[in-house]
């Protein structure tokens, strides 16, 4: 378009130069001829378009947005058209509480109030990318700053909305993912009608406040102790189950020795022992007495 306006401009400036001054009456053909030669350069370069890879082409002619689209690519479109390039990559939008994390400097997490009254603050990453087909509906019904117009206010409208059905300590634990899954079908269906594809939204870090936190640390670390407690009690358990069991099979063994052992079994087994001190080598004389044991003298 540049070279087309230079051409017209070379064009009348000839023209009126040429009858200023009739001296340059020879150059008014050569004048012509390189505007012309500008007006076709700027034709030709206007009607070829290239279209980069994860990019849309949408076609606006005098300010009225076109309906059909140019993929990536080489294209011969009317020159008149002016073409809006718009990203269909997946893009990110992030909200965090940390500074210069997310998409806006300083403390950008958002804060909700929970069932229970207790606020809660929520870092939080959008993932979506826009729908190459409704390109031209996103730029004629919002613009190129969708971000800050369609992603930004409604993704923390219906985080707030949505956080007044779950307790803090809830968003912080077992219904977390759940959280997250309600966001996600709630902001869906709003980005779609839009000309957004919502691809996924990630709860990055979910804060209480301090109170909360130092109430669940307490409540974690008494059930840590009870755990504990009951571990040494098991195994106290089992120690007195042991005893238990090695006293009873002390006791049975007695109870069987006493019943099995009668006098003529001890006498025969008295027998025995003084047979074998007799034929040792370091006892030499055994004497018999008239008690029940005898009397063994050792000769060296």
């Amino acid at each position: 378009m540049v070279w087309i306006i230079l051409g017209i401009i070379l064009f009348f400036v000839t023209g009126i130069i040429v009858k200023t001054n009739p001296e340059l009456q020879r150059y008014k053909v050569l004048g012509r001829l390189l505007a012309l030669l500008f007006i076709v350069v700027g034709i030709i370069s206007a009607s070829i378009v290239q279209i980069n890879v994860g990019e849309t082409g949408v076609k606006v002619l005098f300010g009225k947005v076109q309906n059909d689209v140019l993929n990536s690519g080489l294209h011969f479109i009317n020159p008149l058209y002016n073409i809006e390039r718009v990203d269909i990559k997946t893009q990110n939008y992030t909200m965090s509480g940390v500074n210069d994390e997310g998409e806006k400097s300083g403390d950008d997490a958002i804060k909700v109030l929970a069932s229970d009254g207790l606020e809660v603050t929520i870092d939080l990453t959008v993932l979506y990318r826009v729908v190459a087909s409704d390109a031209p509906k996103l730029l004629s019904e919002t613009g190129p700053d969708f971000k800050d117009k369609i992603v930004r206010p409604l993704t923390r409208t219906k985080i707030r909305d949505n956080a007044v059905y779950y307790q803090a300590v809830e968003l912080f634990s077992n219904k977390r993912d759940e959280f997250q899954q309600r966001i996600y079908k709630s902001i869906e269906d709003n980005f779609r009608q839009r000309g957004l594809l919502l691809e996924q939204l990630l709860i990055r870090n979910i804060t209480l406040p301090n109170s909360v936190k130092a109430s669940i640390e307490s409540k974690i670390n008494a059930e840590q102790d009870a755990k504990k407690m009951e571990f040494v009690l098991q195994k106290e358990r089992q120690e007195a189950e042991r005893k238990r069991v090695e006293a009873q099979g002390i006791a049975d063994y007695q109870r069987i020795i006493n019943t099995g052992l009668t006098d003529k079994q001890l006498q025969y087994e008295q027998i025995q022992a003084i047979k074998e001190l007799a034929l040792s080598q370091n006892a030499k004389i055994v004497m018999m007495g008239k008690g029940n044991s005898p009397v063994i003298l050792d000769a060296k």
